[in-house]
């Protein structure tokens, strides 16, 4: 038997706008049967597909797993990133390279690094 990533999953108020905004993160297209309870981008064409599940309780405390998604051009992208909703967090430069910790339309934390 084996076991392979199928989704990375948001838990998230309003699936629609988290995955709108992270399909624009990403620049791929939400896939066109979501609902207003679930959303995906990628479900159909590869792993992994990234899942947006509406739960009722708000985000409490910080993300124990986050995407870490790399770029030649960091402050490009940070700015890109904001500009789309997303909310600095910190900036770090540590250890031979440099990352920026960010927070999506509803606070989940991601980083944008350069290395």
């Amino acid at each position: 038997m084996s076991v392979r990533l199928g989704n990375v999953t948001f838990d998230c108020a309003d699936p629609v706008a988290v995955s709108e905004f992270w399909a624009a993160v990403l620049e791929k297209p939400v896939d066109p049967d979501g609902t207003e309870h679930f959303q995906s981008i990628g479900r159909r064409t590869g792993s992994p597909a990234y899942l947006f599940a509406h739960v009722p309780e708000p985000k409490q405390g910080k993300n124990r797993v986050h995407l870490d998604l790399r770029t030649d051009d960091l402050e490009a992208e940070v700015e890109r990133l904001t500009a789309l909703g997303a909310k600095v967090v910190e900036e770090h430069a540590e250890w031979g390279f440099s990352w920026t910790v960010l927070a999506d339309i509803e606070g989940n934390e991601f980083c944008v690094a350069r290395f």
